[in-house]
């Protein structure tokens, strides 16, 4: 069974996660448009892969009022686009016991980042991938296993994930007579820099330690292949496998009876 989108635009491409599987989508045969801040990322990337099969956009997700403008671009340039990947994602420490140290701007960055823009985007793309009905489209959002559990030391991280999640339960059902999939992926604890020294400085001591980010794109890319529309990964099995199906099970009961009772 083959992947079957064909041309991918991935956010948040230019390391960790993003990076490792739209390396892996083009060698499954699919074309990425790879989507990041860091320039010099991107074009590292065209280079390795050609213009063939791989296409770079500077982008800042935070810039919300440019996201229809890009959004135009994008489909403009690439008319045959079929999947958006969207995988960007900050954390950052939030120990409210020590509300000194708590800068709302920066737990509104994050929030943006890792809620906000993916809004945003949906719905930017949306009526595009609307318009497609003829063909399978779809939205993967990367999630994360702090959706289902949360820790302490990241709190606002694992709030923005646990928006998220609840959010894609409900676009996925509002979708679900259209041809447009909605994929989640439920990553662990990965080494990517997303928890390196420079990014999270205060993890000086004690950094606990991921699975390879290769393991998670084998895994990720062999459900993604199957067709699986929920892809919890490595330890995000055992909350999904547990407590989450049944909350899901009563989140189906409460959607039948609002739609049983005209809501």
């Amino acid at each position: 069974m083959a992947f079957p989108y064909k041309k991918i635009i991935i956010l948040g491409a230019t390391s960790g996660i993003g990076h490792t599987l739209a390396e892996r989508l083009i060698q499954n045969g699919s074309f990425v448009i790879a989507v990041g801040r860091r320039k010099e990322n991107l074009d590292l990337f065209v280079k390795k892969h050609g213009p063939a099969r791989a296409a770079g956009i500077q982008f800042d997700v935070c810039n919300l009022d440019e996201v229809q403008q890009f959004v135009a671009d994008v489909t403009a340039s690439h008319p045959d686009l079929d999947c958006v990947f969207l995988n960007s994602g900050i954390q950052r420490r939030s120990i409210f016991s020590e509300p000194e140290t708590i800068d709302i701007d920066r737990i509104q960055e994050e929030l943006t980042v890792n809620y906000t823009s993916y809004l945003a985007l949906t719905k930017g793309f949306l009526p595009f991938f609307q318009a497609k009905s003829d063909i399978p489209t779809s939205f993967i959002f990367t999630s994360s296993n702090l959706a289902l559990v949360p820790i302490l030391r990241c709190s606002n991280y694992c709030a923005s994930k646990a928006a998220l999640h609840h959010w894609i339960l409900c676009l996925r059902e509002q979708l679900k007579e259209t041809r447009v999939k909605v994929i989640e992926i439920f990553p662990p604890l990965v080494e990517t820099e997303l928890h390196d020294a420079n990014h999270q400085p205060d993890m000086t001591k004690n950094r606990p330690e991921g699975i390879p980010v290769d393991e998670f794109a084998d895994e990720t890319m062999q459900k993604l292949i199957a067709g699986d529309d929920q892809i919890p990964v490595g330890f995000s099995r055992i909350a999904f496998n547990g407590w989450e199906q049944q909350r899901q099970q009563a989140f189906r009961r409460v959607v039948e009876m609002m739609r049983n009772s005209g809501n």
